[in-house]
């Protein structure tokens, strides 16, 4: 779920918006947006404010009435909020403004579908790519997002998994070491080594018929008849997947 918030407080321009992102998920069957209209930025910081509201993309009007468009995209950057914005406009007098917030795009009135929908497919591919550099986790009563290049290897522990990370840290995770690779198998630095470890090529620093070496010094001793299928993955991944 993709979340769009429009801010403009002029309601004929809202309903034009709402009708072209609808209209945009009608051509793209695979895309599913939830949107919110604003009809001024202290409604949308009360929403943001008060109730944790984070959209994807922020649709912001520039020449709001009470209040300049610019001031509550620096007020939502204040508060650590990192919605991509997208000023409308009917000058573009203050781009560089828009710059020192971090905007994702100018888009000068009368919005255009083509130009919307460009950006729209941009902004989305982006976020479909950051997507696949993490997992969400449920780890010990908490939600963790683990970004794919900290995870060194996992190993059973009893009916857990423990996911060692880069700096130290370690997860304890209530899900079969099934599950977790199922997660995994979409990336080609991870490899299964016997039934109870998942391992990051990455990370691997030497391996030999007895043990593999993974940085930072952690030894896993090798069942017997892995090596053999662990050295071939481990070359082909080297030579043939980069």
């Amino acid at each position: 779920m993709y979340k769009v918030a429009l801010c403009d407080d002029e309601a004929v321009h809202l309903e034009d918006l709402r009708d072209m992102l609808d209209m945009y998920q009608e051509q793209r069957p695979d895309c599913e947006l939830e949107i919110e209209c604003f009809a001024s930025a202290e409604a949308l910081l009360i929403r943001v404010r008060e109730q944790d509201y984070e959209p994807h993309l922020l649709l912001l009007d520039i020449y709001l009435q009470k209040e300049f468009g610019i001031a509550a995209a620096k007020e939502l950057r204040s508060m650590g909020n990192k919605s991509q914005i997208v000023f409308i406009t009917s000058s573009q007098d203050h781009a560089l403004e828009a710059y020192r917030v971090q905007a994702a795009q100018y888009l000068v009135k009368p919005v255009k579908e083509e130009e919307l929908f460009q950006i729209l497919d941009r902004l989305l591919q982006e976020e479909r790519r950051e997507t696949l550099r993490y997992l969400v986790l449920r780890t010990e009563g908490r939600v963790s997002r683990v970004a794919i290049d900290r995870i060194v290897f996992c190993e059973a522990q009893g009916k857990n998994q423990k996911l060692h990370l880069a700096d130290g840290e370690e997860l304890l995770l209530h899900m079969t070491m099934t599950e977790i690779f199922g997660l995994l198998s979409d990336y080609p630095q991870f490899v299964k080594v016997g039934a109870s470890y998942i391992v990051n090529l990455d990370c691997v620093v030497s391996l030999n018929a007895r043990k593999l070496v993974i940085e930072p010094e952690t030894n896993i001793h090798l069942p017997r008849g892995s090596y053999q299928p662990l050295k071939e993955r481990y070359f082909k991944y080297y030579c043939d997947d980069r």
